[in-house]
């Protein structure tokens, strides 16, 4: 196993002084909102897709990507990453352990390629956000399409899971809004279900494996190696920082929320400066204190995801043996509160998109 590096990084950003005036008092454990179903996609629309025939009409009218795609494919499978950093406590918070990682889930070529760590969110007390680190040298994601998100039939990456995907599974997490919500498109499996809109934050696969999230049209554009985007909002983070102008009572902007709180379960995917992928969730966090949390894991841009607690998990994997199938039985939240279980992946009912990330090929 990789060792850990035990030097600390710089003072993490901070949430400022402000005070909300509604919070969930419910900790790691209990993180769960009560009330009913409601997601942040709460007008569902469902997507025409375009045949693959004028999909390869629209890439021919495109120029190659830009800074994307070059990007995407130098990190195509080598050596894997180092493994991440601890990550240093917000000031004023006291939890034991927070911002130590360890490894989870199947290893790849026996390196650990998932790390998660906690931390505790300042003026949010008992609240604890949950943090996962992966290795894009030696992971790859995959879209996986539903037929209630982006909308239709006939995917071959849907739920459930399938038999030969299961055997290199490591990771997998939620998506992102339903659409139109998500202000964004999605493409995949060669279907521009809803158009790519331009500044939108967007996870962009490549066809060897590589990946990268960026601004739309600033960091990757279309071109014939990429095989899926998936857009939201725009970029939650940009060159290390919280983008400017977020509000820490923003109940709409960044997605409705349940019972109209700015504090609800929210979830956030970053890049880091070396590729590596974060995922970060938790209950009673405002879209402040997700970007500061992705701001403390290293991330130099990120996106936020799907929010509010039937929408917002994720779970590894760890077969009994490395070459065994993934099944809801081994399969572990990254935080107790999250609803469900490893199984929603495993589930053919389940009609929402999210994003798996398994062992490259040798």
């Amino acid at each position: 196993m990789p060792t850990e590096p035990n030097k600390v990084p710089d003072d993490p950003p901070h949430f400022g002084d402000w005070q909300p005036t509604c919070r969930s008092r419910l900790g790691p454990a209990r993180g769960v909102l009560g009330g009913q179903l409601h997601s942040s996609g709460r007008t569902t629309r469902r997507g025409r897709a375009l045949p693959v025939a004028a999909v390869v009409g629209l890439l021919a009218l495109v120029p190659a990507a830009a800074s994307g795609a070059p990007a995407g494919q130098s990190r195509a499978g080598s050596a894997p990453l180092p493994p991440p950093k601890p990550l240093k406590p917000f000031a004023g918070t006291s939890l034991a352990g927070q911002g130590i990682w360890h490894s989870i889930g199947r290893s790849v070529d026996d390196h650990s390629v998932v790390y998660e760590t906690v931390l505790a969110v300042p003026q949010e007390p008992g609240v604890v956000a949950g943090i996962a680190w992966m290795d894009t040298k030696l992971l790859r994601p995959t879209l996986y399409s539903g037929s209630i998100s982006p909308g239709g039939f006939g995917w071959k990456y849907t739920a459930p899971v399938q038999t030969s995907a299961a055997r290199t599974l490591v990771a997998a997490f939620n998506g992102g809004f339903q659409f139109p919500s998500s202000d964004g498109g999605y493409f995949s499996e060669g279907k521009l279900v809803f158009p790519l809109r331009a500044g939108a934050a967007s996870l962009v696969i490549y066809k060897n494996g590589s990946a990268l999230i960026g601004k739309w049209g600033r960091d990757a554009t279309m071109a014939p190696n990429v095989v899926a985007v998936r857009q939201n909002l725009n970029l939650l983070v940009d060159n290390g920082k919280p983008v400017p102008g977020l509000n820490p009572y923003d109940i709409w902007t960044w997605g409705p929320t349940l019972g109209g709180i700015p504090n609800v379960w929210r979830s956030g995917l970053g890049e880091t400066a070396n590729g590596a992928f974060v995922y970060v969730a938790g209950p009673s966090l405002t879209v402040v204190e997700l970007a500061a949390l992705l701001v403390s894991a290293g991330v130099t841009r990120a996106m936020e995801l799907d929010i509010n607690p039937w929408w917002t998990f994720l779970s590894t994997f760890a077969p009994p043996t490395p070459s065994g199938l993934a099944s809801p039985q081994d399969g572990a939240d990254l935080l107790p509160g999250m609803i469900g279980t490893a199984a929603r992946f495993f589930d053919p009912a389940w009609a929402r998109d999210f994003i798996t990330m398994s062992a490259r090929s040798a």
